[in-house]
């Protein structure tokens, strides 16, 4: 109980940590958010009163320690202010656009993960030392592949040449497979990157000998031994995993024309809607920190290897 209170103060802070940066980079810039709206060759035909209202009406005209704690306390409440580009409420623009993202990644998240344990799989069950070395070749030219070049070849190829799939993601299966697969590549290769280590070290453990001094053969051992001991590391890399996810979706969804998270933030950010922009910012802290939180206290449970450890630090 103890070690759970920890890691979820320890969480706490980072939210917190996360909206204080944010409100130093973006609201206490030179410039007002309102002024930000307008081209620097338009703002001297616009009424200066006109400027001041709007600021007014959006709080921007008070000192910043107590534009601070105002904000600090309506967030706590989940109000992140209106866009001032739109006037629509924050969580309602993140609301609408969230489930389309939350369906991307997930579908790219199962895609990466599939995709990476074949390649684990594969490398490790092989016995030509050249093919393995091939394979293993894989992921690091994944992580490095840039993500807007692979959606744009994946468009070109799979719409216009093949005319498999629509190059503007609609509605329904169709639209949304492109997408996913573009973010499932360059995801998969960080998690076919820790997952192939882990295959190699724990092939290498003295219970695989046991294994095959059994007579059982190489692809079970795989499968039931090997598969479990190198998968459960896999799981400290969620919150990593799901920062790439939400980084990516930004590209993959702004390539593909797709509404969600990725394109809400590019129009933020394109239009300096900063009340969007600090939103959109909360939501990536929090659910780094949630899937961390689930990480840290449901890693002990799995492993338990590690309960120790846990009753060590909350001695």
């Amino acid at each position: 109980m103890n070690y759970a209170l920890l890691k979820l103060g320890r969480a706490l802070i980072v939210v917190w940590g996360a909206f204080t940066a944010s409100f130093i980079l973006l609201y206490l810039m030179p410039a007002s958010p309102i002024e930000l709206l307008f081209p620097p060759n338009e703002r001297a035909s616009i009424d200066p009163q006109a400027f001041k209202e709007m600021e007014h009406a959006y709080g921007f005209d008070r000192p910043a320690w107590q534009q601070y704690v105002d904000r600090l306390l309506a967030a706590l409440h989940g109000d992140f202010g209106t866009s001032v580009g739109t006037g629509q409420p924050v969580i309602k623009a993140i609301g609408e656009a969230l489930p389309n993202t939350v369906i991307l990644a997930a579908c790219a998240l199962v895609l990466a993960s599939l995709f990476a344990l074949s390649i684990a799989w594969v490398a490790t069950y092989l016995e030509s030392a050249r093919l393995r070395n091939l394979i293993s070749s894989v992921p690091p030219l994944l992580v490095s592949f840039p993500s807007f070049l692979l959606g744009l070849i994946i468009i070109k190829v799979f719409s216009f040449q093949l005319g498999w799939f629509p190059p503007i993601s609609g509605e329904g299966l169709r639209g949304l497979v492109l997408p996913a697969v573009a973010l499932a590549i360059p995801v998969s290769g960080p998690i076919a990157q820790l997952l192939l280590r882990n295959f190699q070290t724990e092939y290498a453990s003295p219970y695989v000998l046991t294994s095959y001094s059994k007579g059982t053969r190489k692809g079970k051992v795989l499968n039931t031994e090997v598969l479990r001991n190198a998968s459960l590391p896999a799981l400290t890399q969620g919150g990593i995993i799901v920062g790439e996810l939400l980084a990516g979706a930004v590209i993959t969804e702004t390539i593909f024309s797709r509404a969600g998270i990725g394109r809400l933030t590019e129009d933020a950010v394109r239009a300096q809607d900063v009340p969007i922009v600090q939103g959109i910012v909360m939501l990536v802290a929090v659910c780094f920190v949630t899937v961390n939180f689930i990480v840290d206290v449901s890693y002990p449970l799995v492993d338990p290897r590690l309960k120790a450890v846990s009753k060590g630090v909350t001695a």
